[in-house]
């Protein structure tokens, strides 16, 4: 029976609130009725005590709801008792103590729950020196009761401060979970684009490429035979150069233990990684698939980060893919333009824009070459554009940064992309090439 009223009393605050109503009446009851040693009995009778106590341990009844209307009781209650001549003691003043303690514990502004302690103490030493007995001695007026006002409202403020610290705490380890989540998938999200755009260079650009020169190949069977071991030649450095490239993207992505695998993927710690060094090869393949390339230079050529080298091969080799997939046209010209701070890079055929007369349709749906091209340029802090040129054709134009300021747009990049809530990239869209 004693067990059971025990869970219901923890489980319940209403009986938990009409327990400790009850334990306090029968403390505060007796304890109204002592008086200092020496001083005359009060005048009022002993049942106005018990009608006192009685209504200050009612309004606790009500303290975690309107924990000022309780406080506004039990100081009343007090305030009469003490007014009738009684000794405020601990034992009297146990209502108006869990009052104080609710009212600060559920009272926000510090303010506040200062103003009206001060004013609960001021009320009874004033009621204290004014009706109290004469002869009672002036630290039972003045101190004690200023002591058991002052006790409780400090502790139900310390206590107050201490849950919203834990709370705190509880909030920021959530929300740490949460960005945590979040980073993951984001990361997720950046690692499946790049795995994606390295298995698009590596396979689809090299097969376009080997498809282009097999179809030369057939064309100069019938008419050119001399020609067609020069081909062969050309069509086998491009089947082992897409192994080659498909082996060292595969070892990269099975490597255990690089703390960034961004920039690893991207070529920044692969030391077969392809870049510009490697455009003269690059050109030379596309000519033996019909396609003459020609490449110009304008300003001091410097060098780049591994990560920037990477992209701007990646981007010409895409562009050019892209001509030999989708254009009519027979030449195509690459220009490289350095300045100070930055790489200008461009591919443009000389007319037959995507779709006109393809020899190879794309499939319906589309690739993502130019998704490609655009994210690999972002990657390193630089941008891309593409479209029709204004005299027939199709210009693919780049700007990667150079030196330090690389360097800097992409730890700034890095930077926010690592912000908590940062949200993850979405999914790219098919683009026509």
């Amino acid at each position: 029976m004693i067990a059971n009223w025990q869970r219901h009393v923890r489980s319940s605050p209403r009986a938990q609130d009409t327990t400790t109503a009850l334990l306090l009446f029968a403390v505060s009851f007796p304890g109204s009725l002592y008086v200092a040693t020496g001083s005359p009995d009060p005048a009022a009778p002993w049942w106005t005590a018990a009608l006192l106590s009685c209504v200050s341990c009612a309004a606790l009844l009500f303290h975690r709801d309107h924990p000022r209307s309780a406080l506004a009781l039990t100081t009343a209650a007090a305030v009469t008792s003490a007014a009738q001549g009684r000794l405020l003691t601990v034992l009297s003043l146990g209502p108006l103590m869990v009052a104080l303690y609710s009212f600060a514990l559920r009272t926000e502004h510090n303010a506040l729950r200062r103003s009206y302690a001060f004013g609960v103490v001021a009320l009874l030493m004033a009621t204290e020196l004014i009706a109290g007995p004469a002869d009672r001695p002036l630290d039972l007026k003045t101190v004690g009761p200023a002591a058991w006002v002052l006790m409780p409202t400090a502790l139900g403020s310390a206590v107050r401060l201490r849950r919203a610290y834990l709370d705190a705490v509880r909030a920021r380890a959530e929300h740490a979970e949460r960005t945590r989540e979040e980073e993951a998938r984001r990361r997720v999200a950046e690692e499946r684009l790049r795995i994606a755009r390295e298995l698009h260079d590596v396979t689809a650009q090299h097969l376009a490429l080997a498809n282009a020169q097999a179809g030369t190949l057939a064309h100069l069977l019938r008419g050119q035979p001399d020609q067609v071991h020069k081909i062969l030649a050309d069509l086998a450095t491009t089947t082992s150069a897409a192994l080659r490239e498909l082996k060292d993207t595969v070892g990269l992505l099975r490597h255990e233990g690089t703390e960034d695998t961004a920039d690893t993927t991207e070529g920044a710690s692969s030391p077969t990684a392809p870049g510009l060094a490697r455009l003269a090869d690059l050109t030379a393949s596309f000519r033996s698939a019909g396609l003459d390339v020609t490449v110009s230079t304008e300003g001091e050529p410097r060098q780049l980060t591994p990560a920037a080298d990477l992209t701007a091969f990646r981007i010409v080799q895409e562009a050019l893919t892209n001509v030999t997939k989708h254009a009519t046209a027979k030449t195509a010209r690459v220009r490289l333009a350095y300045s100070h701070d930055r790489l200008t890079l461009t591919v443009a055929d000389d007319g037959g824009t995507i779709g006109s007369a393809p020899p190879t349709p794309p499939v319906p749906g589309g690739g993502f070459g130019l998704v490609g091209m655009r994210e690999r340029a972002q990657s390193v802090g630089g941008r891309l554009r593409a479209g029709p040129r204004p005299g027939g054709g199709f210009e693919v134009r780049a700007e990667l940064p150079l030196g330090e300021t690389a360097l800097t747009i992409r730890e700034t990049a890095l930077a926010i992309r690592s912000r908590p809530g940062a949200k993850p990239p979405s999914a790219a869209r098919p683009s026509s090439t």
